[in-house]
């Protein structure tokens, strides 16, 4: 079990870098009162608390419960229990621009002017600042580097698999997914809507997909299709992105849609590298073609 005290600035990611060390498996608890954290680190401490890794949100908000943590982390070194303190700090410079292009008042200025505000915030975070064993200044920093950053701290060797990639079937006939990230229409395959033993079944089945596929047209598109990916996924999961959809569509998203998207939902589990889930979203639906 690790305990994380995330502090730092108010605008310089501390949000972010929780949200990122919940993705690796962190229990993440922001603004949590200083005189509640021995109850929590005491729960973990007696196995009450079975999640390994836990990370605290400590900033400004505590108000004059910070002073306190001083004497939370002495008791800490005291009874052995191992933390470490990740500390995010920005120039002056680049808070001021953040908190004018959000047009959020600065915890400790409120009405007043922000420079105060972040003045008088860096005295009250001073002590933390000084322990930290981790300091990042992200400035300059981009989202993806910074998560960068914090897998290789906190993931070691562990592999972190970030982009979560569902593939949809669906038909046009009822509308494309709003939440569709990338839309190919398949309805240039042989569509089993005509033949009348298959009209009912779905590209779930063998004799379906069989027909689908007849031609070969099917399966170059299936390899084209497969090397784009292989080729965008990296990309989205460096630029950050978590969740990816990527919808296959037909006219009524029974047949050739559903065979398709077993197919690429297949090729992308072997591969290992996402986690990767299947959906159907209009194959059980009457008429479809």
């Amino acid at each position: 079990m690790r305990f994380v005290i995330v502090t730092g600035m108010s605008g310089a990611g501390k949000t972010t870098a929780l949200k990122m060390l919940e993705d690796i498996g962190f229990y993440c608890v922001d603004n949590l009162p200083v005189l509640l954290i021995e109850t929590l680190t005491r729960l973990a401490a007696d196995g009450q608390e079975k999640t390994r890794d836990i990370a605290l949100g400590i900033d400004s908000r505590n108000g004059e419960e910070l002073s306190l943590l001083k004497d939370t982390m002495q008791k800490w070194r005291e009874c052995g229990i191992l933390f470490s303190i990740l500390f995010l700090d920005a120039s002056d410079e680049v808070l001021i621009k953040r908190y004018k292009e959000t047009r959020r008042s600065h915890p400790l200025s409120r009405t007043g002017r922000i420079e105060r505000g972040i003045h008088l915030e860096r005295e009250k975070l001073a002590f933390l600042k000084a322990e930290a064993d981790y300091l990042f200044d992200t400035s300059s920093l981009l989202t993806r580097e910074l998560r960068e950053e914090l897998q290789n701290l906190f993931c070691g060797d562990r592999k972190v698999k970030n982009l979560y990639v569902t593939v949809l079937s669906f038909g046009f006939k009822y509308g494309i997914p709003q939440d569709a990230d990338l839309v190919f229409d398949v309805r240039f395959l042989p569509n089993p809507y005509y033949i009348e033993e298959l009209r009912r079944h779905t590209g779930k089945e063998k004799a379906v997909r069989d027909y689908v596929m007849e031609g070969g047209i099917g399966a170059e598109f299936l390899d084209r299709l497969t090397g784009l990916l292989e080729f965008l996924l990296p990309k989205y999961e460096r630029e950050g992105k978590q969740q990816l959809v990527i919808a296959i569509g037909c006219t009524g998203g029974r047949h050739r849609s559903v065979a398709i998207a077993c197919d690429i939902f297949s090729r992308l589990l072997r591969r290992g590298t996402y986690t990767v889930r299947l959906e159907h979203r209009d194959a059980e639906r009457d008429g479809g073609r």
